[in-house]
């Protein structure tokens, strides 16, 4: 197929539009696959529409070659089913509501768990029906609070979801491995440079988890690797403590510590004092941090605030407000961490899950008589809120901390003895040098979520009461996985590791186009052979995007070519006089081709790109 770019709805940019911060978002732009409609809402031109679909396609592929059966649920979905789950509520502000016009609850859909095991409970009944897998390619929605990034994290994006159904565990390993090796060969197919890491399951459920990041600094997620152990900063372990006789240790001391209201002043005062822990001078890491935050839980099913009552019993209106004034309140509770670490919030978020947290601020601590920078973990008991403690403040740990008074802290609070804490939790930073469950030192990178698996057991088909008779007549439940590849982040994750000073750099298999045909040489017979070259690599089955348009200079054709990323570039220029034409390898060499042999020189090099057959 050839498309012509006189006729196609195309408009290159020179400058980088305003709101842009990342490379894939400024070319994706500039380049015209993509425009802006409202923040985190953009339109796909034809150019990214083209490569849009070569991405689904490749995923379609894979999906079907494990057996995978698709089908497409409506994107407006009703309460009802996420009610049941309970993800109406958990969901909080990022899901989308709606009314209809007889004030019926709608959403759209933000994933759709609910929609499959219902479809699977109103078909199937019987052993014999499974195991089945099935997907869907649809748009999903997420009110993102800051929408950033173009397309890597928008309200509006396309995503392929899949699920598992199997009456026994064993089944569902099995079913797991197989979306996870065809997750492996979209992403080979494509050439995107990734890690497979554990993962939390947050608001899906569930038991084993990994992420698919691409490698990329401009990441939002950060992942740490040791050998062979990968996982997300969230999904990270700390290493426990070592615990011992509480009563062993000397008792506590509380000292006056006039300006040593950060931990870099405490550490000076204690090593000027001549302190020692364990006969070697005292660090950040004897210090213990006491953090005081608030955790919300999302409000309950029915009482958000988006919804509007519009009549009903006044009496249990004002109850249900009344509830939900209730439920909305957060609570406040101690986090104590190492005084070499600070909170990770993101950390503490996925241990809460589905909770927010954020810090208190002064008016908290003062509500509780907490002195900010000197409070401790035996205040905290006194205020009577709850101590959430990270792995290493084991039984038997010493540590300095505040000593709830201003310019006051003690040395020597023994946990199990001066303190308990009430569980533990991993909200600590994890840095560059820990140490992994493995054994081996952690180091940190950053990525792009591409894709998600998830071993969801019995938790949706359950709420929706599915029963399946088995071989020996029984009730059975099913047992889910849930698999998710965000296909159109997936283009930008492409554009974000393919690109240069000049535009972007696309792989083979994800290119609109194979070949960006342009004539730069002046005369008819330039013009002939370059419609011959097109419509011959045409005949051979390529994409062929051919820049006839008429009265544009070479040095704009050449920019435009540039910055539009094909992965051959071939060009009827000076060289034509010798009967050779230009083959630019876009990102690499350029070398000059007698005509006659382009068009095998062309298949040759495409070849070599091709990646493996679904399946394979």
């Amino acid at each position: 197929m050839i498309t012509r770019m006189s006729t196609l709805f195309l408009r290159t940019l020179r400058e980088d539009p305003a709101d842009a911060e990342v490379a894939s978002h400024k070319l994706l732009v500039r380049a015209g696959y993509i425009r802006r409609v409202a923040p985190g809402i953009y339109t796909w031109l034809p150019l990214g529409l083209k490569a849009l679909r070569r991405l689904e396609g490749i995923v379609r592929e894979e999906m079907d070659a494990i057996g995978g059966q698709e089908l497409l649920f409506p994107a407006l979905l009703p309460r009802e089913p996420y009610e049941a789950t309970d993800r109406w509520r958990e969901y909080g502000d990022n899901l989308f509501r709606l009314h209809d016009r007889k004030n019926a609850d709608l959403l759209l859909g933000p994933t759709h768990e609910e929609m499959f095991a219902t479809a699977v409970k109103d078909m199937f009944g019987s052993y014999k029906d499974f195991p089945v897998t099935l997907y869907q390619i649809q748009t999903k929605y997420r009110d993102e609070e800051r929408p950033r990034a173009g397309i890597l994290r928008g309200r509006e994006f396309l995503m392929k979801d899949s699920y598992s159904f199997d009456l026994t565990d064993e089944g569902l390993d099995a079913a797991y491995q197989r979306h996870r090796d065809a997750y492996r060969r979209v992403f080979d197919r494509v050439g995107i440079d990734y890690a497979i890491c554990k993962a939390t399951s947050g608001a899906m459920g569930g038991s084993a988890s990994e992420e698919f990041l691409a490698i990329s600094p401009n990441g939002e997620d950060t992942f740490v690797s040791a050998g062979d152990y990968t996982a997300n900063v969230e999904a990270v372990t700390t290493q426990p403590g070592t615990e011992s006789d509480p009563q062993a240790h000397p008792a506590a001391e509380v000292y006056e510590t006039p300006g040593a209201d950060t931990i870099d002043a405490l550490v000076d005062w204690a090593n000027g004092q001549g302190l020692q822990i364990a006969g070697r001078a005292v660090t950040a890491a004897d210090m213990l941090k006491c953090v005081l935050v608030k955790i919300q839980q999302p409000a309950p099913v029915g009482q958000d605030k988006l919804e509007k009552k519009t009549g009903g019993d006044e009496k249990l209106d004002n109850m249900d407000n009344a509830s939900a004034q209730a439920a909305s309140e957060s609570e406040l509770v101690g986090v104590l961490i190492p005084g070499d670490r600070e909170v990770d919030v993101k950390r503490l978020e996925a241990a809460l899950e589905p909770a927010t947290v954020q810090l208190a601020d002064a008016k908290d601590c003062a509500e509780y008589n907490l002195v900010p920078g000197f409070m401790g973990p035996r205040g905290l008991a006194e205020a009577g809120l709850r101590t959430l403690a990270d792995p290493r403040v084991v039984r038997g740990t010493s540590w300095i901390a505040g000593a709830d008074g201003k310019d006051r802290h003690a040395v020597g609070l023994v946990a199990g003895r001066d303190f308990e804490v009430t569980d533990f939790i991993e909200a600590a930073e994890v840095k560059d040098g820990d140490i992994a469950p493995n054994g081996e030192v952690l180091s940190i990178q950053r990525g792009i979520e591409l894709g998600h698996i998830f071993q969801l057991g019995r938790k949706y088909t359950q709420a929706f009461n599915v029963t399946i008779l088995d071989e020996n007549g029984k009730q059975v439940v099913p047992t889910m996985g849930s698999y998710g590849i965000g296909v159109s982040r997936m283009l930008a994750v492409l554009a974000e590791q393919n690109h240069d000073e000049k535009g972007l750099i696309w792989p083979a298999a994800a290119a609109p186009y194979q070949v960006h045909v342009t004539v730069a040489a002046k005369g008819a017979d330039a013009k002939l052979a370059g419609d011959r070259l097109a419509t011959n690599l045409s005949d051979h089955g390529m994409d062929i995007l051919y820049d006839d348009r008429p009265k544009v200079s070479p040095g704009v054709r050449f920019k435009d070519a540039e910055l539009l990323g094909m992965p051959l570039i071939a060009v009827v220029g000076r060289a034509y006089a010798d009967g050779k034409i230009e083959l630019r390898i876009r990102g690499g060499e350029t070398l000059e081709v007698a005509e006659e042999e382009i068009v095998a020189k062309i298949i040759q090099l495409l070849g070599h790109d091709r990646q493996a057959q679904p399946g394979v």
